[in-house]
């Protein structure tokens, strides 16, 4: 309670958090109106109002989406509101460590193994933050968690990713992968990021997917569509395929973008 009151209190003085300040510029600064900004981050004006003068401060969640919104180097202030330490947050290409600088990382530990020499193209990276959720994708052979919705998952930490891997950042989340039967593409263990958007079935022919059942929970496949017959195909030959019939209960959740895993 005294903790909002002093947020009031500041917001009528005229003098504004920092957090504030810097919402109101990055809504200035993308040359959106606060109806327009809100609907990007999926709250209303009125919302990005208090916000921007300092009466409420944003969540976790709207915090992360900021910094999504912002990009480099903005977002790193924004995912350090959010809570993130360096640790959180997996580097993923080289070339980025040497791209981030500490003034905009206060918060955060730089490391700047493998940066070299390289040079860097201005404006051609970007990161988003995505979460890491607390949930296991089973191979053929294994049992996946139960849960049939990705967005409800409770998130274990974030995983900082280039941009242009991510189409639909706000559908992109990632999760854990148990079993070998996508062997030798994906293995026990790896991380996998998933877009919960591209689900139709019609257009991930071929695709590595996340299905799910009431029984098998969350499982990972290949979609293999054969004329009126749809098949979940494992890469590894000693799995056999399950067929998804009309009634069979399988349900294609997401298209997999991309995976990672540590070398042996």
């Amino acid at each position: 309670m005294r903790r909002g009151t002093t947020k009031k209190n500041a917001a009528r003085s005229g003098s504004r958090p920092q957090w504030a300040s810097t919402i109101a510029s990055l809504r200035s600064g993308l040359h959106l109106n606060q109806t327009d900004f809100g609907q990007k981050l999926g709250v209303s004006a009125m919302g990005v109002s208090r916000w921007e003068c300092g009466v409420q401060e944003p969540p976790a969640g709207a915090y992360i989406e900021l910094g999504n919104l912002a990009g480099d180097p903005g977002c790193w202030y924004f995912w350090a509101r959010a809570g993130l330490r360096a640790e959180d947050l997996m580097r993923v290409m080289p070339s980025l460590r040497g791209r981030l600088r500490k003034t905009a990382l206060r918060e955060f530990e730089i490391v700047n193994a493998g940066s070299g020499g390289r040079k860097l193209i201005k404006g051609k990276h970007e990161l988003v933050a995505i979460p890491l959720l607390k949930a296991v994708a089973a191979s053929h052979g294994e049992k996946g968690d139960s849960t049939g919705i990705l967005d409800g998952s409770p998130v274990e930490s974030m995983i900082a990713a280039p941009r242009d891997w991510c189409p639909n950042p706000s559908a992109t989340s990632c999760l854990r992968v148990r079993g070998d039967s996508m062997n030798p593409l994906i293995y026990d263990g790896y991380i996998i990021a998933v877009d919960s958007s591209q689900n139709n079935r019609e257009k991930l022919d071929g695709k590595i997917v996340i299905a799910w059942h009431r029984e098998r929970g969350l499982s990972l496949s290949r979609l293999r569509r054969y004329d009126h017959t749809e098949v979940l195909q494992p890469d590894n030959p000693k799995y056999e395929p399950v067929t998804l019939r009309g009634k069979s209960g399988w349900k294609v959740l997401a298209k997999v973008l991309w995976w990672i895993g540590k070398a042996p």
